[in-house]
């Protein structure tokens, strides 16, 4: 039978099959990124059972989150924490008796960004798929519970869609956990990815919410900051690394490489073509030494006979003083030489 009509003042009648009452508080401290807060914003429309908070001040203690989740009557809560702007951590706890997880989250895709084809309708619940390595270890068969019970919509909720059109996957790789969202296009199994897109590296899981003492720590977890340290150190010694290169292949860098024989290439294409063209290099070549015992003998008695420029200069000057000095004796019997100076003559008495 169909339902009475319902006046529009009149309240929402409350469904009275709603046993299981998870609220899940989603909400951000200060110092986010914008792509932080569209993360948020996707993960809070697939959640129709969450209750938004503004956001919390970085200088209060984490411990205030189970005093807000009191105030909204929440027992579940995400915090996401954002570190210099850059990296962005999550926390998933059970309030207020924990355990609680702190997560770094990696590559981060929304919504916006993916622009994928699969669409679901908005408050529907979702099927939640996790990996088979969820129960291998003791630590993720907790964060399989977590996870179950702040994603999963609780049946009959207010806000909720009374089907299931998407599923989200859980799967362990590389010590990660990476999520997905499809959408279910037909019963044969047929997928579509909606979004987002996110990574959660596991940092540590606590025994009460937002601290306690710590039930498991991540061993192979690396901090962004020391990670980018790392990349910094690396690209600093590439030019270290190439020098060192460099040097290596010079010491191992054999002196020949393969021997070869010269009479290979002879036999390679047509032999009577090579065999005209190295009896024209010979014929050259004879004729160049030729020419070369010619004109050597030549140049050396020319050589004999050209007198030398030293020799020609004291010729000349010895002629020119012959010419010049003539002595002359007076009746006195005073000696008289006579010099000529660029034609002009000059007496000079010697006694």
């Amino acid at each position: 039978m169909a339902s009475a009509p319902r006046m529009s003042d009149d309240p929402v009648p409350k469904k009275e099959k709603w046993i299981n009452r998870q609220r899940v508080l989603v909400f951000a401290s200060r110092g986010i990124n914008h792509r932080d807060r569209h993360l948020m914003d996707d993960i809070k429309t697939l959640m129709p059972h969450h209750r938004p908070e503004s956001k919390m001040e970085r200088s209060k203690n984490l411990q205030i989150v189970n005093e807000m989740c009191e105030m909204k009557n929440c027992n579940k809560a995400i915090l996401f924490e954002g570190r210099r702007k850059r990296d962005l951590y999550m926390w998933l706890s059970n309030v207020p008796n924990g355990p609680s997880a702190k997560f770094l989250v990696e590559n981060i895709y929304t919504m916006g960004e993916l622009k994928m084809t699969g669409n679901c309708l908005r408050g529907s619940r979702p099927l939640l798929s996790f990996d088979e390595n969820f129960n291998s270890t003791p630590h993720n068969h907790l964060l399989k519970e977590l996870l179950s019970q702040i994603f999963g919509v609780p049946n009959h909720h207010p806000k909720s869609q009374p089907f299931f059109d998407h599923v989200y996957t859980f799967s362990i790789l590389d010590n990660r956990i990476w999520f997905r969202n499809f959408q279910i296009i037909t019963e044969e199994g047929e997928l579509a990815e909606i979004g987002p897109r996110f990574v959660l590296n596991p940092v540590k899981i606590f025994a009460g919410s937002f601290g306690g003492e710590t039930l498991w720590d991540n061993p192979h977890y690396i901090s962004p900051a020391k990670y980018r340290q790392s990349l910094s150190k690396i690209a600093g010694g590439k030019y270290l690394n190439r020098v060192e290169q460099k040097l290596a292949a010079q010491i191992n860098k054999p002196e020949k490489s393969y021997h070869l024989n010269p009479m290979d290439e002879i036999f390679k294409g047509d032999v009577l073509e090579k065999a005209e063209k190295l009896q024209e290099e010979e014929n050259e070549h004879m004729e160049d030494q030729s020419t070369q015992n010619t004109t050597r003998p030549m140049k050396k008695m020319k050589k004999k006979f050209q007198p030398s420029k030293k020799k020609e200069k004291e010729n000349t000057n010895s002629i020119k003083k012959k010419k010049a000095g003539k002595l002359q004796k007076n009746k006195s019997g005073v000696k008289i030489k006579k010099k000529t100076i660029l034609g002009k003559s000059k007496q000079v008495q010697s006694s």
